[in-house]
Order: structure tokens, then sequence, then C-alpha cells
């Protein structure tokens, strides 16, 4: 505590005991806890505003097809930056800022108020180099330490609130879902991206993978014409399929889902009739009622 014989420090003893102060002792400053609680809740500091930029990675996709794919609806895959100083931090290849509106993320969705904060600049950014050997690209993960954890830590040290439950939810409501465990390769793809800083790309759907119908079904009729001899070939491939399923089931299954959801959006796509979009909407949607009417089949005999 100061002490009560310099004029000096007199006000500043003043000023700490007249305010109703929730001690801030933290490990990064070399620096008392009373001189901390007087720099800290000084009433001349600066108010700074500080809200939460909210984007969809999916940029839309997830609304559309989670329904069908993960059966429940995900509204969207969720990347958070805080804003303040002027600034936007958040966490992917380790802990980045950009000036507030230059992020390689475009516009948020939403921007959300999350107060006011009396933290100084640099004794935020003391913060940010003691809590970066936690956020680094070797420790990210998109299911259980990504960036929306980061936001969430920011957050609390500098007005004490959480961002949205929702947001932070996330992770457990996708691997949740029915279907969950089969979007783990996607996961794993998306995580490598934001480890490295960049920014994920929604997947481009192209018409170059249509299927030639009248191809298609001279290919069918030339199968129905192949000989007896070839039949003890394809008897062994449907072993070695076997063997392979009891290898490794979820992947086999996996697999299956996605060549045969690709195969049904082609076919949409030939017909020319919606955009691609709402052609994997509706791919998805045919290959799980497939799924699901199987299932139901099954638990009935």
């Amino acid at each position: 505590m100061a002490e009560v014989g310099n004029p000096g420090n007199l006000a500043l003893l003043v000023i700490f005991e007249a305010i109703p102060v929730r001690c801030l002792c933290v490990s990064f400053l070399s620096v008392t806890c009373d001189f901390l609680c007087i720099f800290y809740f000084n009433p001349w500091q600066e108010d700074h505003r500080v809200t939460l930029n909210v984007y969809d990675l999916s940029q839309g996709l997830a609304r559309q097809l989670s329904s069908s794919l993960l059966g429940k609806a995900i509204e969207a895959i969720w990347h958070t930056g805080v804003v303040v100083y002027g600034n936007e931090y958040y966490f992917g290849g380790g802990i980045q800022h950009a000036p507030a509106g230059f992020t390689p993320y475009g516009t948020p969705i939403r921007v959300i108020e999350l107060g006011v904060t009396h933290v100084p600049k640099d004794v935020f950014e003391m913060y940010l180099q003691e809590i970066s050997p936690r956020y680094t690209a070797e420790t990210y993960s998109l299911l259980t330490h990504n960036c929306n954890n980061f936001s969430n830590e920011v957050a609390q040290f500098l007005v004490g609130a959480s961002i949205p439950d929702y947001i932070l939810r996330l992770p457990d409501e996708v691997m949740g879902s029915p279907m969950g465990a089969l979007i783990l390769p996607m996961i794993q793809n998306l995580e490598t991206t934001m480890r490295s800083g960049a920014v994920p790309q929604v997947p481009q759907f192209r018409p170059t993978s249509t299927i030639n119908v009248n191809g298609r079904d001279k290919k069918v009729m030339s199968e129905e014409k192949s000989t007896k001899s070839e039949r003890p070939k394809a008897s062994e491939q449907q072993k070695a399929a076997v063997n392979d399923v009891s290898g490794d089931p979820m992947g086999n299954a996996r697999t299956k889902v996605q060549e045969e959801i690709t195969k049904e959006f082609a076919a949409i796509m030939a017909t020319g009739t919606l955009r691609a979009s709402e052609a994997a909407a509706l791919a998805t949607k045919r290959v799980m009622q497939r799924y699901g009417n199987l299932s139901s089949a099954m638990s009935q005999s």
C-alpha cells in the first residue's frame, strides 16, 4: 500500500479507498496488486467498447444441409473475433489481429455488444503475450480449443462476461448428432485449414461431374450381357469388400454415403432445374431418407 506521507501517494490512496474494487491480481505484470487495482479502476481511464464479430464459415450451407446430413438443424459454423481498440483479435494459426472490418473473414453476420472495458491497450497486449503459448497453430483444435474459446477467454478478461453459449456449444451439437461421425473427415480438413491461419473455402460444386444419362444406360445394358465366366471375379470382389468393411466399417459406410450423395447430386444437376446449393440439399436429403427407410425396415424385421 502507498505511504500516506507523500502527497502523490496520498492522492492515489484516496482514489484506491474511495472506489469499490474487485482485486485483479494477474501473473503477467510484475507490479503489486494495489498498484494494479488503482491503475485498473482509475476513474480517468478511457472507456473502450468491446464487441464480438460473428461469422458463418459455411456461408449458409450449414443451415441448408444440416437437417438432412446431421439429423438436426445447425444454424452456422461459427467463427468469432473480439473487437476492441480499433482492432479485431482472433485465434487461428496463433493469436492474430487486424484493423476492425478488414479481417479475411469478410463481413460478420452479426455483431454482439459485450460491454465496456477500462483495461488500457498496452495491458491487454501484455495479457495476450502471456496466454499466447496456449494459443498456437499446434494447440488449435476445432472441437475443443478454437477461435470461440479464445474469444470467450478474452471477453472474460476485458469485461467479465462470456460470449453466447450457443456459439460455444456448437462442437458438442455437431458430434452429438446421429450422423456426426460421418463428417469427421470434413472437420479434420477444416481444422488443418484453420491451423494454417487461412480462411476455409465453401465447397464448390461444378457441373463437369454430371452424368451422361444415355452413356449410363448403355453401360448398364452391357453389364447385363456379361458372361457367366466373369461372375466368379465379381464374387471375389464382394468377398474383399466384406473383409474391408469388417476392418473399417465406419470408413466404408462414410465413403458409400458420400459416393451416393455425389451421384445423386450429379443426376439432379443434369436436369438443369436447380441451383447447386439446392441440388446438394436435395441429394443429401434423398440419400439420408433411403438410409432412414432401410434402418426402419431392418428394425421391424
